[in-house]
């Protein structure tokens, strides 16, 4: 019975498929025909065929377009030595190629004694154990500036001659007595120097952010991102390095011996972000923070970071934190308002460039470059890698890298890029482009002709909304031309007339501080914010400044760049704009202030209304 009813099954199954197959070619042999029928008709000639008529064309006229217009002619002069500068930055190589050796290191304008001038603070690093030369050792330093851009030597006297491997730098008063501190990160263990009434006493211990004493730490930032009316730290980690590691590896140049290694082949770290507690504590939240990403399939850590900018890019009154990664995808941690952190960067379509790859992110900055309401932000990449210029589209995300049509893609294809800064170099209003650039290898351009181990720093003039592209290489630059073994870069008005200088900190080298000689006539308003119920520096204030019918938008966030700290008062450009028609400064912590401007071309300090902590 059983195998009758399989017979039969067999039978009837046959019989579907036999008919399923007639009908098949039934419906193919229905088609071929449509088909040829359809090509008959196509192809068929015409009785009579129409005449063709001409008709004239008009074509269209040509008139001078805005993107035939060169860059401001504004050259830059080298003041180092004559400004009384005479650092001179050790890595500590001596032939083992150790990779810390290429990366520092950073610097930061600081108003530590608050009496309106710009300081400098230069990060030095080390020798290696063993290879110590005679003399005094490396020490961080301190110049002190006497308001018209000459600088003295106050290192050892205000407390801060230190001697570590040092890399980068952040600034602000994180408790909140009027005085501005300093952070420094190193290869190895953290410091932090709390300013006293012009005298730094270290508190590293105290405070609790040292950090691993094994890690690599590089960029670190101040910022408030619980909104709590205090200072927050986040810190930068590179990779997991060590020396024994680094030699194993064994990195080659073609026909040259031993090179300098590339981060793809050291495991990733965790950033570490402290909690400000307003008693001189932090207390290290990051994995309850989100800022800890880590593989799901390794469990390692993802990251390698080497520049950070915090950006409010959402503008819901909480500051998020953008993180530029060597190659591994760079991170943007979405401030969610609760105290924890999304970390949200291949969403938003900054994780990586227009081809879907991860880049040799180093330096990143962030701004409203365009005078709307769409954030760019800016990537500095290793060479042969261009630039990046994340963008938004009508204020809104995801993100879409715009550096080819925005003009920056090509110039920065060559050049290995660690800072880059958005700047008003010629204060027409429209913010430019800085970068900082400088190879690894000393001997690169044997092996590869179009490199060099000094390269000449790029200033691009934004051109405006009417240039087919926005972002135009200014050439005629003075000693900003000569090539350099650049690393961070910074901006400050260290003489007092408007426009902002630059310096720019070389690996192994001396720094390097141009003068702005700007005699464009163009107006500016610098702005100079303290903090009540907000934090004391007011870091993380948005600005919004109108004149000629245009509004400029600034974020007050010093740590910018890489490795280093921009002067905390905002300039603004305005052209040939002699009124401002509105000041809307929206606080940290909520709040939003507007103020008349009665003038231009001076400096305003603007205290947040309301009655303010005490520390």
């Amino acid at each position: 019975m059983n195998v009758r009813k399989e017979r039969s099954g067999t039978r009837r199954g046959e019989a579907v498929i036999r008919n399923a197959f007639r009908r098949s070619v039934a419906v193919i042999l229905l088609f071929l025909l449509a088909g040829m029928a359809l090509l008959y008709l196509w192809f068929r000639p015409s009785a009579e065929p129409e005449a063709v008529k001409e008709v004239a064309v008009q074509l269209p006229q040509t008139t001078p377009r805005v993107e035939d217009r060169t860059p401001s002619p504004v050259r830059f002069t080298d003041i180092t030595r004559e400004s009384g500068i005479d650092f001179v930055h050790v890595n500590g190589a001596y032939g083992e190629r150790l990779m810390p050796e290429t990366i520092g290191s950073g610097a930061a304008f600081i108003d530590y004694d608050n009496d309106g001038d710009q300081d400098l603070f230069l990060v030095n690093s080390n020798y290696w154990p063993g290879h110590e030369k005679p003399g005094t050792p490396p020490r961080q330093m301190l110049y002190r500036n006497d308001g018209t851009g000459r600088f003295e030597d106050v290192t050892e006297s205000v407390g801060l001659g230190v001697t570590c491997y040092g890399m980068g730098v952040a600034v602000g008063d994180y408790d909140n007595d009027g005085w501005t501190d300093l952070y420094l990160t190193t290869v190895g263990r953290n410091r932090l120097f709390r300013n006293q009434r012009g005298r730094f006493h270290e508190v590293t211990d105290a405070s609790g952010v040292a950090g691993n004493p094994r890690a690599w730490s590089s960029s670190a930032a101040f910022m408030d991102y619980d909104n709590d009316g205090d200072l927050d730290l986040f810190v930068g980690n590179y990779v997991q390095w060590s020396r024994e590691a680094d030699l194993e590896i064994d990195f080659r140049l073609t026909g040259l011996g031993r090179a300098y290694g590339a981060p793809n082949h050291f495991i990733g770290t965790n950033s570490i972000l402290y909690r400000n507690e307003g008693n001189g504590r932090f207390s290290d939240v990051s994995r309850r923070a989100g800022i800890v990403v880590e593989d799901p399939g390794s469990g390692l850590p993802v990251g390698k970071a080497l520049g950070v900018v915090p950006a409010d890019y959402d503008r819901d009154g909480w500051i998020d934190l953008l993180v530029a990664n060597d190659t591994t995808r760079n991170f943007l941690f979405h401030n969610l308002g609760n105290g924890v952190f999304e970390e949200v960067g291949m969403f938003e379509g900054v994780a990586f460039d227009r081809d879907g790859k991860a880049t040799s992110g180093m330096g990143i900055d962030a701004a409203w470059f365009r005078n709307d309401q769409d954030l760019g932000v800016m990537v500095g990449n290793f060479a042969n890698e261009m630039s990046a210029l994340y963008v938004m589209a009508d204020g809104q995300t995801p993100f879409a890298d715009e550096a080819v049509l925005e003009g920056l893609g090509p110039p920065s294809r060559l050049a290995l890029t660690f800072g880059v800064l958005f700047l008003d170099y010629d204060l027409d209003g429209r913010l430019d482009l800085l970068q900082a650039n400088g190879h690894l290898e000393h001997e690169i351009n044997s092996v590869q002709p179009s490199q060099h181990y000094a390269q000449s720093p790029q200033l691009l003039w934004n051109c405006g909304d009417a240039c087919r592209v926005r972002f135009v290489e200014a050439r005629d630059t003075g000693d900003l031309g000569k090539p350099l073994v650049g690393r961070s870069a910074a901006s400050a008005d260290i003489d007092g007339d408007g426009d902002l200088d630059l310096l720019i900190t070389q690996n192994g080298r001396r720094p390097v501080l141009f003068r702005n000689e700007q005699q464009l006539g163009h107006h500016w308003l610098r702005l100079r914010l303290q903090g009540t119920t907000s934090n004391r520096s007011a870091i993380g204030a948005r600005i919004e400044l109108t004149a000629r019918g245009v509004t400029q938008r600034r974020e007050l966030v010093p740590s910018r760049g890489f490795m280093g700290q921009m002067e905390l008062p905002i300039t603004f450009g305005l052209g040939a704009a002699e009124r401002v028609e509105s000041l809307v400064i929206h606080w940290p912590a909520g709040g939003r202030q507007e103020l008349p401007v009665d003038r231009v071309d001076t400096l305003l300090t603007l205290r947040q209304p309301g009655q303010g902590k005490t520390p």
